[in-house]
């Protein structure tokens, strides 16, 4: 013979609003304790159970001098279910909001990549400049023993497109650091431009190597 199973809380929770709205009454702790056994809900459990429907505001607690009574309605159910209701209508409008921030948020972001010209020059130039000063070094290195003059005019030109670099380098971080601040919720729209279009997270400033001329002259 199989054992009888157990009621789930929810059921409990029903038998216990049955007290309540067949009487229509107000009960101690004590009393409900009694009266739950009849319904199945055993008195060790009874505490607990009636605790929930408290913290849901389908039963209620009263203080009246040094004793506590709960009570119930059948109407305390509906405006309950009305309560749940209008807050859930509300978070509900308040995510439709959130959406259609969200979309315009994202076209706005996919309409500045459409048109970013400028970004796509800079980046341009960019390369072009660190193709120059890889240019330059590596003639720095074939030009050492030669006129201390020319090494040095040379010298200048790198750091000059050094400092170019550098600069874009640091325009580009900025506008980073801009876009990350006005479109937070769109961090991983952003991370995923920034790859497309080459700023990966090895991207940083350019380090410039001292300028090998200590042996020119000698």
């Amino acid at each position: 013979m199989s054992k009888k199973r157990g009621l789930s809380l929810e059921e409990k929770r029903e038998k216990m609003l049955q007290i309540f709205y067949e009487s229509q009454d107000f009960f101690l702790l004590k009393e409900l304790e009694k009266k739950g056994p009849k319904k199945g809900v055993i008195t060790q459990s009874v505490k607990d159970v009636i605790q929930s429907l408290v913290d849901d505001d389908l039963v209620f607690k009263d203080k009246i001098g040094t004793s506590v009574y709960f009570w119930s309605l059948p109407s305390s159910a509906g405006n309950q279910l009305r309560n749940v209701y209008s807050r859930l209508e509300s978070d509900l409008q308040s995510s439709k909001k959130r959406h259609v921030e969200l979309v315009d948020q994202c076209n706005a972001l996919k309409k500045g990549r459409e048109e970013s010209d400028e970004r796509d020059e800079a980046l341009a130039e960019l390369k072009e400049i660190e193709l120059k000063y890889d240019k330059l070094k590596e003639e720095m290195g074939q030009y050492a023993d030669n006129d201390p003059a020319a090494l040095e005019a040379m010298k200048n030109a790198i750091e000059v497109a050094h400092e170019a670099a550098n600069r874009w380098t640091d325009n580009i971080f900025t506008v980073r650091q801009w876009c990350s601040n006005n479109f937070q919720s769109a961090k991983e729209q952003l991370e995923h431009m920034y790859k497309e279009i080459g700023i990966t997270e090895d991207f940083d400033y350019l380090e410039m190597s001292p300028v090998p001329l200590s042996s020119v002259g000698d």
